[in-house]
């Protein structure tokens, strides 16, 4: 075990997407639904593709064998990526979703580790674990793939089965119109989420390798 926080802290992304998939999985049965439609709708969240990225990487980084899969998850670009989309759920849940409604019970525990405590946990762990002064300004439209190809996919379902996982990006209800503005604006936020990740990698990376040739 290589830091016993970052043990803890992978067991506790597990067990927030573990409880999230239960209630999902639970409802489905109640309703009489298919079992697999509730796991196309579990990650059709990006909240949940999030988190699940999130708990890879810490469970590389505290327990993970050496391989290719490890240094590609434990890279600098890789997870600094992630750390950009965890961030941008955090920041989207407390100031568009949080007020919509009052999760109670099992369902509260699964919204806090999902939304406040594992985007905290992960934000610690690239500041204090994964190395700094290597990301590079190219690798910011590399990360924006990921939102713009989420977005694709979600409006491409939405059309299909008329099920869309978030309020703002609802046609039905909101036109396509409005529903490109909103994506542009989270873009925009996702953008400017990473620029302020890359722009502190290359703080600390500077401070780093002058304390470093400053003994």
């Amino acid at each position: 075990m290589r830091h016993p926080w970052l043990t803890l802290s992978a067991l506790l992304g597990w067990a927030g997407l573990s409880v999230q998939l239960y209630l999902i999985l639970l409802m489905r049965w109640q309703e009489q639904a298919s079992l697999i439609g509730g796991l196309v709708n579990a990650f059709s969240y990006f909240t949940v593709l999030s988190n699940t990225l999130v708990a890879t990487v810490l469970s590389y980084a505290a327990f993970g064998r050496e391989g290719a899969a490890r240094r590609w998850f434990l890279s600098p670009a890789t997870s600094s990526g992630i750390a950009t989309c965890i961030v941008l759920v955090a920041i989207t849940y407390s100031l568009l979703l949080r007020h919509l409604w009052q999760p109670q019970g099992w369902q509260r525990l699964a919204d806090g580790l999902l939304h406040d405590i594992m985007p905290l946990l992960y934000v610690l762990y690239w500041w204090f674990q994964v190395p700094k002064g290597t990301l590079r300004w190219r690798h910011l439209p590399l990360w924006a793939l990921v939102p713009i190809a989420y977005f694709a996919f979600s409006l491409l379902r939405g059309h299909v089965i008329g099920v869309y996982p978030y309020p703002f990006i609802d046609v039905a209800s909101l036109g396509h119109a409005r529903v490109m503005l909103n994506a542009l604006a989270m873009l925009a936020a996702f953008l400017g989420v990473g620029m302020l990740v890359l722009g502190l990698d290359h703080w600390q990376g500077r401070r780093l390798a002058t304390a470093r040739s400053h003994p």
